[in-house]
């Protein structure tokens, strides 16, 4: 038994579906089923129901659940007394993150870590209210946002990068031969989006921009989890939806084909939110420097053909 394993377990138990649980965990689905799969085996026990339309916990599953947190919990408690051991508290930078950073991600912490070998990056993935509030009280050293962001009080937001979009179509539909697309030639779509208020930004933006650009877009069903959207999209039906393109990279498959749009180019600013009761330590200044680095090519435009 593994501590990964019972994170990925936790994760589904709480999301009841395994597409969510990835997203969450920042991997991709098959090896969260992969790894709860393996989980099952070694407890010798089914932890979850799975239907096409539905995941449940299991009599098991449901005993199960507090213990695998229990242990996680210690495991957090250890490490903090490790590193309070070691000397080593102030060298660890807890930073939430956001989804569908993707490719970017990687080169912000490679940066990071070529700057600051000394320092571990722990990443964390909660809401963003959630997030905000963990910076405000200092339970994390920085997070990443996206969208326009208010003045809020203990909080300062320093912009990174701008998180381009990217429209999401079938392969098989003829839009797929155009290496970009606007968005008056998607308007006979149905467009999948998630409900505003998983999404504010995203949302609002893509609802904008229709709007400014004379395009009414037809509703299609409501979007869940990413890869449930794609899958459908992938399957021919002629809807669209938006992705991030950092993200995209990681995403692509041959049944779905990701297109820039153009004019206009979508895009959510992104910031990286401290604290503004201390000045700026020195890790996060490099955690700084290393995020608009990070932004200056276009996720895009670093795609493989």
């Amino acid at each position: 038994m593994e501590l990964r394993q019972l994170r990925y377990f936790v994760t589904v138990a709480e999301e009841l579906h395994f597409g969510r649980a990835a997203e969450r965990l920042h991997i991709v689905q098959p090896t969260v089923s992969q790894q709860v799969q393996r989980l099952e085996r070694e407890l010798g026990v089914k932890l979850f129901d799975r239907s096409p339309r539905q995941v449940r916990l299991t009599t098991a599953g449901q005993q199960f659940l507090p213990a695998a947190k229990a242990v996680l919990t210690a495991e957090e408690s250890a490490r903090a007394v490790a590193a309070g051991l070691a000397g080593r508290a102030a060298k660890t930078l807890r930073v939430g993150t956001v989804e569908g950073m993707g490719e970017r991600l990687d080169r912000v912490l490679e940066a990071f870590e070529r700057q600051a070998p000394g320092v571990r990056v722990e990443l964390v993935s909660v809401p963003v209210q959630e997030r905000l509030r963990q910076v405000a009280d200092h339970r994390l050293d920085a997070a990443f946002v996206r969208g326009p962001r208010e003045a809020e009080a203990g909080l300062q937001y320093i912009p990174v990068w701008q998180d381009e979009l990217v429209a999401a179509i079938p392969a098989l539909h003829p839009l797929a031969g155009q290496e970009r697309l606007t968005l008056a030639e998607l308007a006979d779509l149905p467009l999948r989006l998630p409900e505003r208020h998983q999404h504010p930004a995203l949302v609002d933006l893509v609802l904008a921009s229709c709007r400014s650009s004379g395009v009414q877009p037809v509703p299609g069903p409501t979007s869940t989890a990413l890869q449930d959207t794609l899958a459908t999209i992938g399957s021919g039906r002629p809807m669209w939806t938006v992705v991030y393109a950092a993200n995209a990279q990681r995403l692509r498959t041959r049944r779905v084909a990701f297109r820039p749009f153009h004019p206009p180019e979508l895009a959510l600013p992104t910031a990286v939110a401290v604290s503004d009761s201390a000045p700026l330590s020195a890790s996060l200044r490099l955690l700084m420097a290393a995020s608009r680095a990070s932004g200056t090519p276009s996720a895009w435009d670093d795609r493989d053909e």
